[in-house]
Formats: structure tokens, sequence, C-alpha cells
């Protein structure tokens, strides 16, 4: 039957300074009432003045004991209780005094905000007719003034305390506004300062890669190769020797700054093991994940670039496909590896997408600038209705070659020759 007190008058911590204010006002207004009706009682000597200041004293009392007790505070049913004990001192006040009708105003007040609407105006009209039986009671003469007050009063009443909750409750909403939008602001600059250091690790590695590793690769290859077509005995060997050493150490160093900058989908297994983790948690369409051909260590760049472009393209196959299947294979081939991601959507025609319009930044332009920047090809095709395949190739790069050079060198070193 009652709304919890803290939902319309809040707690004394919870209070704005305008609440605080309306609430101190409430205070005075009542218990100057109060002193007025029992000064008036005491100043024209009125036979039953001891009455009226015990009825005033008593109320003063339930008054302040409901105003300090928590439970008032916490409790729909000790709220009510309040109340009823303060209008059964209320009552009491009428009957001896007509000036106990003036506290009536305070009241509608309280019964507004410690019921709920329904029961609050059904409360502040028994409270008006309260007031207007006890003025009649104590009066000769029947005015419009004798209804009137009353009723206005409670009218204003009403008003009053409608307005303050629905300015409350606005007051309300926009705050969890406000909170929502610098949450939301700081989980947006967390999130684009964690894409801001994946793409600056993804850009270090490829940079190491491309330039330093490359080079100390080309370096090793060009020593070893005058280090064969010098004759045996030869003054300069033993420093090319050394300085084919000190380029091997570094290359493998550069290549473990490589390895320390993979993204996070890379650093705890293969691309086809990314790869998998990456089918087995998209929401929506059921997703699988097929390896074709023997798998080879790839270039950081290339497996970050095929990772990248599989997440775009499961990104769109859940925003604006509407697949109930998708299926992304993997396929090394002997010079090459191949990503195909296909689906079973709604499909869509290619030649209608702009560049850069899908949102986010990740989407076919995306996808096609990625493969284009290690010698790829990237295709797309599609048709409405027909779902969506989306294939991206890439030449196996020159340092498997390398790699395979190493290796032929190191157990056979005469085979270099046939490489």
């Amino acid at each position: 039957m009652t709304a919890p007190v803290s939902s319309v008058l809040p707690a004394t911590r919870a209070l704005t300074p305008v609440s605080k204010v309306l609430r101190l006002c409430l205070h005075a207004l009542l218990f100057g009432l109060l002193a007025l009706a029992a000064g008036r009682a005491v100043t024209d000597s009125a036979p039953r003045a001891g009455w009226v200041i015990a009825a005033c004293a008593v109320l003063a009392a339930v008054y302040a004991g409901g105003v300090r007790a928590p439970a008032v505070h916490s409790s729909p049913r000790a709220g009510a209780l309040w109340l009823f004990g303060l209008g059964a001192a209320w009552a009491a006040l009428l009957v001896v005094s007509p000036d106990g009708l003036w506290i009536a105003f305070p009241l509608y007040f309280l019964e507004l905000h410690l019921l709920r609407l329904r029961w609050g105006v059904t409360a502040v009209a028994v409270t008006a007719c309260a007031a207007i039986g006890g003025f009649l009671a104590h009066s000769s003469s029947v005015t419009p003034g004798a209804f009137l007050g009353p009723l206005l009063g409670g009218a204003v009443a009403v008003a009053t305390v409608l307005g303050y909750q629905a300015l409350y409750r606005e007051s309300e909403r926009r705050r969890e506004l406000i909170e929502e939008l610098i949450t939301t602001r700081a989980e947006l600059a967390a999130a684009e300062r964690g894409a801001g250091i994946l793409a600056e690790r993804e850009r270090l590695a490829r940079e190491i890669h491309d330039t330093l590793a490359q080079g100390l690769s080309s370096i090793q290859l060009l020593l070893r190769a005058a280090e064969r077509a010098l004759p045996e005995g030869a003054p300069a060997r033993p420093h090319i020797a050394r300085a084919r050493e000190a380029a091997q150490e570094n290359l493998a160093e550069a290549r473990r700054f490589v390895r320390a900058l993979t993204p996070p989908d890379l650093e705890h297994g293969s691309l086809a093991a990314a790869l998998e983790r990456l089918c087995a948690g998209v929401p929506g369409p059921r997703v699988r994940f097929s390896l074709t051909g023997s798998p080879r260590v790839l270039p950081t760049p290339y497996e970050v670039a095929l990772l990248r472009i599989a997440q775009s393209a499961l990104a769109n196959v859940v925003r604006h496909a509407r697949a109930g299947r998708a299926e992304i294979t993997l396929t090394f081939m002997d010079a090459s590896v191949t990503l195909d991601v296909v689906d079973d959507g709604h499909g869509f025609d290619p030649s209608s997408v702009a560049s850069g319009s899908d949102d986010g930044g990740f989407g076919l332009p995306a996808m096609r600038s990625r493969a284009e920047t290690l010698g790829g090809l990237f295709t797309v095709e599609s048709d409405p209705g027909q779902g969506t395949a989306v294939a991206v190739t890439l030449p196996l790069p020159l340092e498997n070659l390398e790699r395979v050079e190493d290796a032929a060198h190191a157990h056979h070193p005469d085979a270099v020759e046939a490489l």
C-alpha cells in the first residue's frame, strides 16, 4: 500500500541541497504552527489552554520522534504507522482547539511523500475533510472559507509535490544519462588506447620484419656467398665467418622482437589455433574451421594479416549477412597460403560497396589493403541471396626459402649450391 520512503523522501545522506532546504522548511512550518496554536491558547486564556498545550506537545514529540527514527526512513510500514500516530495526535488537537486546522497543511506534504500517489491523495482528502469538520465544530457560523481553505491547501500541496517529484525523476534520469555517457566515454577511450597499442605493435613488428630482419638475412646470404667464393686459408675468411655469425645472432634477436610484438590472439599458439578459437567464440551463426595442407610457420605480419582479415570477415557475417552457417578454411600450398571465409547469408552486390563505407574501418577496403600490402590477392564473390565468399591469397615470403636454405646448409653445406 505504501511506497518505500527512500523512493520519494530520500535519506538525509542522499538529499540534494534543495531537498534539505525543503525538508527543514517543513520542520520549521510544523513546529511554528504548533507554537502559534499553543501561544494563542495561552494569550487568549482559552478554557482548554492546558489541553491545547498538551496536545501540541504530544504532536511535536510524535513528529520529532518519527523524523529521528531510522525505521521511518527505510520501512514503508513504519512510515505509515508514523503518519497514523500524527493523525491521531492532530485529531486530539482539533478537538480542543480550532487552531489545529493550520497543521493540516504540513500534514498534506508528509502524506504525499510517505504514501503512494493514490493513497497519498486519499489521505489528503481525508485530512481536508477532518480540518473542515474541526473548524465547523468550533465555529458558530458556516462560511465558504471554511471549505475552500483546506481544499485549496490540499490542491496546492498535491500540485507542489507532484511537480517536485516529476522534476526529481527528470533530474535522476539526466544524472544516470550523464554517468552512462561518462562510462561509455571511458570505455571508448580504453578501447581506442588498446586498439592503438595493438596497431603500434603490429606496425613495429612489420617494420622490424621488413627492414631489419630482411636486411640481416640478406647480409647473411651475401656473406655466405663471399665466404664460399674465397679460397681456403684466405685471411678474410675468419672475419667473414664472424660477421656472418653476428648477422645470424642479430637476425635471431630481430625475430624475437617480432614474436614479442605478436598480437595476444597469436601469443599462445599457431595461426590455425587462433582461427579455431575465433570460430568457437563467434555469436550467432555456426562457424566451422578447417585446415588444408601442411602447416608452415609464417612471419608475424602474415599471421596478423590473415587473423585480422578473418576477424573482419566474421564480423561482417554476424552484423550484416544474417547467416546460419559459415566456414573458415586455411590452406597451405607450395608457394602460397590461402584463407577462405564462406557464409550462407543474404549476400550483396560487391560493386555497390564504396571504399571505406563499412563502419568501424574494418570492412572490405581494409581487408583488401592488408592483403595487397603483403603482395597478396583479395577477392570477394557474392550475389544477393546467394551468400558471400571472401578469399585472400598470400605468396609465401622469401624468409621461408631462407629457412630452408639455412637448414640445408646446416646438414649438407654442399647442397646450398642446388638452392
